[in-house]
Parts: structure tokens; C-alpha cells; sequence
């Protein structure tokens, strides 16, 4: 299983720390709190201030994560083949099972889920309710998501280097290359962060696709 390095809501972090992501959808008590999953099978909660509490344990190898309009808050698990959701009080269920390597989660503005499966090279895509079809295929080995304010999906595919971007209707072109990109996430002002797994580096892409290292050496 190759390592790992996630960029959740413009966050880098290294193993065993897989996936970050901020609560910015909760009540006012619990926005921008930081939830962490880990590799041991537990997700974090983190306060402002640095207060830690377990939101989650007993999983088998949580990685992505992404939070929906009500504050839900899902969780690629990649060990187990399953998505589970968790309300905002932490009662978990399984939104969805039966993956290969589940990885990578975005939502989309219409409450759409979004899935990277790294086994299969697949992208998943799940209605509210949980009606899977496949969005796209034939990834080498895909792993980040981030949806830009225009619907349009960004994947990382780490073995082939690229960035590809999807359309709402599922048209792929190229956006950009490198050695071993990973975690995505997009800012206010429509840049593109992306994680380099290989150099340790977060580049940052205007929307014309301008690179620009953002922050380096990260180990």
C-alpha cells in the first residue's frame, strides 16, 4: 500500500495521518473544527484552540472524508470497502459498501457524493439517497477530488502523474501533470492546492492552470 499524503480544505498532512477536513458546515459551536482521520482507525476532533477528543474509532483504515450541507460527516474507509456517515452527535450507519478501495470524497453542490475508488480506477458517484453509477473509469490510480465552484470534478491519478478535470457531464481533459500528485482542494478564489506526495510539496494552480509552489520540504 503506497503512503499516503491527503490536502483536505487547504491542509496538507503525512502518515499515519490520512485526510483532514474542516467543519465548516456545523452548528456555530463546532464550526472550523478540525476532524482528523487516522490510519489506526480513528478520526479526531479538534477545537480552535487544540482540544482533542475522538469523534470515531474501530475503523479499519479511514482516508477521505467530506462533510454534506446538513454536517454529516463521511468517511472513506479503505480496509473495509465502506462509506459510513456520521451525524453530527457521531451515530454512525453505512451510507455505502461492497468497494474495492474506497479513498477519495467530494459532494457537489446538488448533495451528490463523489468517490475515488483506488482499486478499480473508478469514480463512484451517489445520490442522497445512495443510488451508486460510475462517473468516470479507466484511472491508473485515482485518489484526490475537489469540485470547483463550476460543478467541475478534479481528480489526482497518482501513477500516471495528472490532474484530470471532468465536466458536470463527465468530458475529462488534462489539467496538469507532475510526479506523484495527491490530495486536492480548491480556495475562495478558485486556486487549486495540490499535495506532491514525491517532493513534499503543495503546489497552487490559478484556474487558467499558472503553477506555483506554495509550500515545500514538508516532512
Amino acid at each position: 500500500m503506497r503512503t499516503k499524503l491527503f490536502l483536505t480544505g487547504g491542509v496538507a498532512t503525512l502518515p499515519l495521518l490520512t485526510a483532514l477536513v474542516l467543519a465548516t458546515v456545523l452548528s456555530p459551536a463546532r464550526a472550523q473544527n478540525l476532524f482528523v482521520s487516522e490510519f489506526s482507525g480513528n478520526i479526531y476532533e479538534f477545537t480552535p484552540s487544540g482540544t482533542q477528543s475522538t469523534f470515531a474509532s474501530g475503523l479499519y483504515e479511514p482516508n477521505g472524508m467530506a462533510f454534506n450541507s446538513a454536517g454529516n460527516l463521511f468517511v472513506a474507509d479503505e480496509g473495509s470497502g465502506h462509506i459510513y456517515e456520521f451525524t453530527p452527535g457521531g451515530t454512525q450507519s453505512t451510507f455505502a459498501s461492497g468497494l474495492y478501495a474506497p479513498y477519495g470524497l467530494a459532494f457537489n453542490s446538488a448533495g451528490d457524493l463523489f468517490e475515488t475508488d483506488n482499486g478499480s480506477g473508478h469514480i463512484y458517484e451517489f445520490t442522497p439517497g445512495g443510488v451508486q453509477s460510475t462517473f468516470a473509469s479507466g484511472l491508473s490510480d485515482p485518489g484526490g477530488l475537489a469540485i470547483n465552484s463550476a460543478g467541475d470534478l478534479f481528480v489526482s491519478d497518482y501513477i500516471s502523474g495528472n490532474i484530470y478535470k471532468y465536466t458536470p457531464g463527465g468530458v475529462r481533459s488534462t489539467f496538469a501533470s507532475m510526479s506523484t500528485p495527491s490530495g486536492l482542494a480548491f480556495n475562495s478564489a478558485g486556486n487549486l492546492f495540490v499535495a506532491d506526495q514525491a517532493s513534499g510539496s503543495i503546489y497552487e494552480f490559478t484556474p487558467g492552470g499558472v503553477q506555483s509552489t506554495f509550500a515545500s520540504v514538508l516532512s
